[in-house]
């Protein structure tokens, strides 16, 4: 049961990344991707019916964390109360940003907002990034599971050590081009011309960017957590994770050459999932290392809820989120296609 649960939060939060994720990079590019307020109605109007669904992912992930594994639940929360808080925030001005744009037509008001929403997205890919390096690096746990965070010490991953750190900031700047990648090939692939040329030429230049960060991760990764190499020593089909996220990754611009914006987009979706899943099974079977005594660490076995509880859980769990999924394939096949520009945003 705890492996199971362990792999719905893994599943949950890799949906979330995934179908947030191409929200938060049309954000990023939208004002270098769109010249006039019709054009970024474009851009906008592409995630308009979809972004808050997506967001629903997010509340499932840590409704799911809460009940499966709440000792993790509550250490994570109290010792990184700060970067919740500030993630807490932006989703809110994110949400008002995109809603708030079209309430009042002016010169300065929707450029305003489009400016925030810019902003905004380029944090929360950054924050989302650090918060996953904590994690695999590993946080001060003391033998009641609790520990507390500076946003930063001197930048190095030995005891004391920050939110952020070298390793953070650089898993921080990966989440912010893939995201950033992610989200071109949603504009591409759901716009119109030059909108979608103008995305189709910053995700080339942004696929440089995640390809190099992404060696440059999973070498600091082997250096700064040593249950990543052991793990791998030990169970070898674990390769498989990063093989998918490497094959993604080189069939993005395969797909591209072809023409094939929906494959890219695919592909993408690929790598950010089995670059989730190497960091799952990277830390294994700690949900929550300590990078002081390893005796410290959360695992999904001294973090993990009541048997009787977990099997009660499937039962709401279930069909709970088999809902989720068929409302969130049915809005997505419902609003494919490319944006209609006729249509008020």
């Amino acid at each position: 049961m705890e492996i199971l649960w362990l792999c719905l939060t893994a599943f949950l939060i890799a949906g979330y990344v995934v179908l947030d994720g191409y929200d938060l990079g049309a954000g990023i590019v939208h004002l270098a991707v769109a010249r006039s307020d019709q054009e970024r109605r474009q851009v906008l109007q592409s995630i308009g019916p979809l972004w808050d669904g997506n967001e629903v992912w997010l509340v499932a992930a840590g409704g799911t964390l809460f009940f499966a594994f709440p000792v993790l639940y509550a250490s994570a929360f109290s010792g990184f109360y700060l970067p919740l808080m500030m993630v807490l925030w932006l989703l809110i001005f994110r949400g008002i940003s995109i809603e708030f744009r079209s309430h009042v037509t002016g010169p300065v008001w929707r450029p305003f907002w489009d400016v925030i929403f810019a902003i905004i997205s380029i944090v929360l890919t950054f924050v989302f990034g650090a918060a996953l390096g904590n994690v695999i690096r590993g946080a001060p746990l003391d033998p009641s599971s609790h520990f507390f965070l500076p946003l930063w010490t001197d930048f190095g991953v030995s005891p004391p050590v920050g939110i952020l750190d070298w390793y953070t900031v650089l898993v921080g700047a990966l989440s912010f081009f893939a995201l950033m990648q992610h989200g071109t090939l949603w504009v591409a692939m759901r716009t119109n011309e030059p909108v979608a040329g103008r995305a189709r030429r910053i995700q080339s230049y942004s696929w440089v960017g995640v390809a190099v960060l992404t060696a440059a991760v999973t070498s600091a990764t082997w250096r700064v957590q040593p249950l990543v190499p052991a793990n791998l020593s030990k169970y070898s089909w674990g390769y498989v994770f990063p093989a998918l996220a490497l094959v993604a990754l080189a069939g993005i611009p395969l797909f591209r050459a072809r023409g094939s914006d929906r494959g890219a987009f695919c592909a993408s979706t690929l790598y950010l999932a089995g670059m989730l899943a190497s960091a799952t099974f990277g830390i294994f079977p700690y949900v929550m290392p300590s990078n002081g005594d390893p005796r410290n660490g959360l695992t999904i076995y001294n973090s993990v809820a009541g048997a009787y509880g977990l099997q009660v859980g499937l039962s709401w769990w279930l069909p709970g989120m088999a809902l989720a999924v068929f409302y969130t394939i049915f809005v997505h096949l419902k609003f494919s296609g490319k944006v209609d520009t006729s249509l008020p945003h």
